[in-house]
């Protein structure tokens, strides 16, 4: 197999995976809806040991086991908490005190860049719960009662609380948001008074509740075009590292994920964005994902998943404290690594993160230099040409070369038409009298190849590029080039590359590969801007080390002519 061959089978292989992979995400069967399995309102087991010690409130259990938190009336409504900071405008409804909206005010929705994008919503019934579990009637189901206090972070100002207390089986409950500025870590806390006459030992639960769908406009031009990023929920832990898991498996009831440790959190993720609970520090805790009805839609379903952690035994009239940190926002790199460890996992870099994380660190410097992604983008592709020049100028050489010898390898074939062992001998002879490897140009293009996969992963997932303005026209470079400026300017570099390579002796092949840069062209115009950008600039290189060999060789045409 020649060169020509070699690039042309990938270039083959490439378009057919991002076709076979955009095919599939459109035309896979949705699963069934099961029935559920039978188990409490609340979605949360009840600890294997009683919470409640002698003389304390006693919970009630169902036939399966489980406790089951009270229910608020038919007929009751909770308020609306508004809370806005520099980057948040969230609603906490007071049924529930469950965070039930939040709105990112930095960050455009896909479609209109006019909104705002609304993380946690109604939409997708996708909000934050917590509470006690068991039936002690302080959960995300009954009705809390807001204290007054500040509801916008003021000028100078670094936090701000929300109180929400209610009064159940002899505790006093309150949950506290704890905002800040520049920040999408929200504290969540829930402080317990036992005001009953026995010691009470509870356990707190933390749970992000999803519906399952991603929704029209969640995900980029890139997610509808093949390059799908995960969406579900994962677990982290020091001993097991990144789990993800498939909302697939939670419905089939075949989830494979650490259920226990002492370190960790739990998390759902989507394109761009990422919610998770960030317990801190060595504690034992249970993660649990399930699949349950949506008790507002009984034919829907929602998805759940959860950390439960026990609060220290508390003795009558005494209290105690359980804080669990939210991050509800953009997956940005330096925020990620600050909030939690393993969190900047939540990038998806696919297969290849381990050199996908260095090109966006260099990608990263480039834009505080530059202050333009766009122009980030560029220095990182020249930087990549010019440490894999040497590899490229070998493959340019060994084109070079073929290039020179192309009439010959012509004549050969039309003299043996008919002897495909001769026409293959005949052409060994060639090479070797000639010194050139066939292969030659073929193995660089292998080195490389994983650098530009993990590079095009940095592009698609990198939220930094997301509404990021490059020149005039186009003002986000995760999104498709308005215009098609650049991918019109990506085939005219296409077809110049072809030309300047040299033309394969089997006239179907050379057909092939003269057509070929109009054929593969066509994906550029479904691309988002930036990596279009990319491959344009490389292009453009290629071409001007791909020219400056040729002419080097050209000067040497003479001495090969006299063969």
């Amino acid at each position: 197999m020649d060169t020509q061959r070699l690039i042309l089978f990938f270039i083959f292989s490439f378009s057919l995976l991002l076709l076979w992979d955009a095919w599939e995400k459109e035309s896979r069967p949705k699963q069934a809806r099961v029935a559920p399995v039978a188990q409490s309102p609340l979605g949360v087991p009840a600890p294997a040991k009683p919470a409640v010690a002698p003389g304390g409130p006693a919970p009630t259990a169902t036939p399966g086991g489980q406790a089951v938190p009270a229910l608020a009336p038919a007929q009751a409504k909770g308020q609306t908490v508004r809370v806005r900071t520099d980057l948040i405008a969230a609603e906490i409804d007071t049924l529930g005190g469950t965070l039930k909206r939040l709105e990112l005010l930095r960050h455009k929705e896909t479609e209109d860049a006019a909104k705002n994008f609304v993380l946690l919503g109604e939409a997708r019934r996708y909000e934050a719960q917590s509470g006690l579990a068991g039936d002690l009637g302080a959960n995300h189901r009954t009705l809390w009662t807001v204290q007054p206090g500040e509801r916008s972070l003021a000028d100078g100002q670094d936090a701000l609380e929300v109180r929400l207390t209610i009064q159940a089986n002899g505790l006093s409950v309150a949950r506290i948001y704890t905002f800040r500025r520049d920040s999408y870590l929200i504290d969540v806390a829930l402080e317990v008074r036992n005001e009953s006459a026995g010691a009470v030992a509870p356990f707190a639960y933390f749970q992000l509740t999803h519906d399952g769908e991603q929704g029209k406009g969640v995900s980029s031009v890139a997610d509808t075009f093949g390059a799908q990023s995960f969406f579900g929920f994962a677990v982290y832990t020091d001993a097991k590292k990144f789990q993800k898991i498939q909302l697939a498996d939670v419905e089939k009831g075949k989830a494979d994920y650490v259920k226990q440790a002492k370190d960790g959190w739990i998390g759902f993720i989507q394109h761009y964005f990422v919610s998770a609970w960030l317990p801190a520090g060595q504690q034992e805790r249970e993660y649990a994902v399930e699949r349950r009805v949506d008790p507002v839609a009984p034919e829907r379903s929602l998805y759940s998943g959860r950390v439960i952690v026990p609060i220290p035994a508390i003795a009558p009239g005494s209290a105690a404290r359980v804080s669990v940190p939210l991050y509800a926002g953009p997956q940005e790199q330096r925020r990620l690594k600050a909030a939690a460890s393993g969190l900047d996992l939540a990038v998806d870099y696919g297969w290849l993160t381990i050199i996908a994380w260095p090109l966006f660190w260099v990608l990263e410097l480039f834009y505080g230099w530059s202050g333009n992604w766009g122009v980030a983008i560029i220095l990182l592709t020249v930087l990549i040409k010019v440490v894999f020049f040497p590899l490229s100028a070998a493959s340019y050489k060994s084109m070079a070369k073929m290039k020179l010898i192309t009439p010959r390898l012509t004549k050969i074939r039309e003299m043996y038409a008919h002897d495909r062992n001769k026409t293959n001998q005949a052409m060994m002879e060639l090479y070797k009298a000639e010194k050139i490897n066939p292969l030659g140009g073929c193995f660089p293009i292998l080195v490389q190849i994983p650098v530009f996969i993990a590079l095009y992963w940095v592009l698609l997932a990198a939220i930094e590029l997301r509404h990021a303005p490059f020149v005039l026209w186009i003002q986000d470079l995760s999104a498709l080039d308005p215009y098609y400026v650049l991918p019109i300017l990506m085939t005219v570099t296409m077809v110049i590359q072809t030309r300047l390579n040299p033309v394969p002796p089997d006239p179907v092949q050379a057909q092939v590969m003269k057509y070929m840069p109009f054929v593969f062209s066509v994906f550029f115009f479904f691309f988002p801007a930036g990596l279009v950008l990319y491959w344009l600039v490389n292009n453009i290189l290629s071409i001007l080390q791909q020219w400056q060999i040729q002419r080097m060789f050209d000067r040497d045409k003479p001495a090969h002519a006299k063969r």
